[in-house]
């Protein structure tokens, strides 16, 4: 199988760190695998493991007009690089709705355009359900994450849901040790440095919660973390740590006890949720949203908490002290995420993600 995929933005974010694990194990399954992207992220290390990858220029911007160019540019650039394929027996694989001028260009050129559908445009901005629309134009297949996701899509639509796994290099990052865990009485959080990610409750949680450890890793710049404190007027409590984007994400999994998502669910929904898989592999507790994909991963009370975000801080403190206080109902929660994430193997994976290109070939 011939495949050409394509990202736009590289970086450390969830969605390049699946494709990788994907474009990875299709290459050491013997398919011809080429990658069309931007430098500077997680899709680098591909240029090791026998993908043949290309670069194009594309960063973003908090100057909007700026990114807004920088993306037509991509967008063209995309569009040549795919129409280029012009093969029917080539597999077009767009990541995310974003790089829609190499959907225009593979299906114009007469390649199978199959889309890997990470976000949910339906309940994003009109510029996303624009792209949504395109999406079903032009795709062949589309690859969701989860059955949240898909219900949103047309039911004669040509999606399936393929859930996200953990490469193995991660899993076998991951210390599972809950009785060490446990002891540390630590809280972690991995997100963007966004407001709906719920970065302010955190820094409120964690000045309400002193003689317990927290730690923030913010998918981006120290100077950019520095002028998010001074927008918002952020206070760093003490027993709070903040990080700047990091390659090596599994060390903070292996200082925590307890990893939370807040997302505001009132503002985007997570589809998925890969932070709390990397989470419960290494056999900690999360608190999670009540809605999403990620909502998927966790029953309430049993791997962890499902909490609104919306409901304020104290349901959060409250729960955080049932577990940090209690080792009985901590170590059954841990013993019960480590079962659940068992079932999202690298292997069944990259299987199903096979299977699904391969159809109608």
């Amino acid at each position: 199988m011939r495949i050409r995929a394509f990202h736009l933005l590289n970086d450390f974010s969830g969605s390049p760190k699946v494709l990788e694990m994907a474009l990875r194990g299709l290459a050491a399954r013997g398919h011809y695998v080429e990658l069309c992207t931007s430098r500077g992220g997680v899709l680098d290390s591909l240029t090791d493991a026998g993908v043949d990858v290309r670069y194009f220029s594309y960063k973003f911007s908090s100057n909007l007009p700026l990114t807004a160019l920088r993306m037509l540019v991509a967008q063209m650039r995309m569009f040549g690089m795919a129409f280029a394929c012009g093969r029917k027996n080539t597999t077009v694989l767009v990541n995310t709705i974003l790089p829609v001028g190499a959907a225009l260009g593979a299906w114009m050129g007469g390649a199978r355009v199959v889309y890997y559908y990470h976000e949910n445009a339906y309940i994003k901005s009109a510029f996303y359900r624009v792209l949504a629309k395109c999406m079903l134009r032009f795709a062949r297949r589309i690859l969701c994450v989860s059955d949240f996701q898909r219900s949103y899509l047309p039911s004669d639509s040509p999606a399936v849901v393929v859930p996200n796994a953990l490469p193995a290099s991660m899993s076998s990052a991951l210390v599972y040790d809950s009785e060490s865990a446990y002891a540390r009485r630590t809280v972690l959080m991995v997100g963007s440095l966004k407001r709906y990610k719920g970065v302010n409750e955190f820094y409120a949680i964690a000045a309400g919660m002193e003689d317990v450890r927290f730690i923030l890793v913010v998918n981006d710049t120290e100077e950019n973390i520095a002028a998010y404190e001074e927008r918002f007027g952020l206070q760093r409590p003490a027993n709070l740590a903040v990080y700047p984007r990091q390659s090596d994400i599994a060390q903070f999994y292996n200082r925590a006890s307890v990893v939370l998502n807040l997302t505001d669910r009132r503002e985007v929904v997570e589809t998925f949720g890969l932070t709390a898989l990397e989470a419960m592999t290494a056999g900690l507790p999360v608190v999670v949203p009540t809605e999403g994909g990620v909502a998927e991963l966790v029953t309430d009370g049993s791997e962890g908490f499902k909490i609104d975000v919306a409901n304020g801080i104290a349901p959060f403190i409250e729960h955080l002290r049932m577990m940090l206080d209690n080792r009985e109902i901590y170590m059954r929660m841990a013993a019960c995420a480590r079962a659940k994430a068992a079932g999202y193997s690298e292997d069944e994976y990259i299987k199903n993600f096979e299977k699904q290109l391969s159809d109608e070939q």
